[in-house]
């Protein structure tokens, strides 16, 4: 049987000055799931983060937005998964993706990563890569020496558009992760 999605984590840093930067794709998607479903997220010093817990059914998920930089967020993923025996496979984890064009949002399993420091630090806090990641498209800014100021800078307002649009359509499917129908949702995704 395919477990579900028990904990969807969004990337960012924390700070007036970050929130509304490219970076914090993964916070904003975070903030628009609470949104939807009438949550708040709650400081929680020993997850080293925000954390509010959605329930759909008979499924429950945590959401969890780290009080970490972006570069430190392993410690709060590691520290709620350790807590709750939550599975690498169990984990979604929603960022910013520089590889894919903007206002497009994928699914996957597994993989390096791809020079993104939130990934990193996950990767090395939970000793694997086997979690889901939720890519949502920022765009490159086309070489590699302008990513950092490309990153932490805002969006034009037609970007900001295609990538809320984005999250809303991630943030639409959120049963099939709690259920694992994993491939329906790629299908669903992959097509716009």
């Amino acid at each position: 049987m395919t477990t579900g999605i028990r904990c969807i984590v969004g990337l960012g840093n924390p700070g007036a000055q970050y929130q509304a930067t490219r970076h914090n794709a993964g916070f904003w998607f975070v903030d628009e799931l609470a949104q939807q479903h009438g949550m708040q997220l709650r400081p929680e010093s020993k997850f080293f983060a925000d954390l509010g817990k959605l329930s759909l059914g008979s499924n429950n998920c945590w959401l969890l937005k780290p009080s970490t930089f972006m570069n430190r967020s392993g410690r709060s993923v590691s520290a709620l998964a350790n807590f709750y025996k939550l599975s690498p496979e169990e984990i979604l984890v929603v960022h910013d993706e520089l590889d894919l064009a903007c206002g497009s949002i994928r699914l996957k399993k597994g993989g390096g990563h791809g020079g993104h420091n939130g990934l990193r630090d996950i990767i090395s806090a939970l000793g694997s890569k086997e979690f889901y990641r939720l890519r949502v498209g920022i765009d490159h800014p086309g070489h590699r020496d302008q990513v950092t100021n490309y990153v932490l800078s805002r969006p034009s307002r037609s970007e900001q558009t295609r990538i809320e649009d984005a999250i809303n359509d991630g943030c639409r499917y959120i049963d099939d992760l709690m259920t694992g129908d994993y491939q329906l949702l790629m299908n669903k995704l992959h097509r716009r």
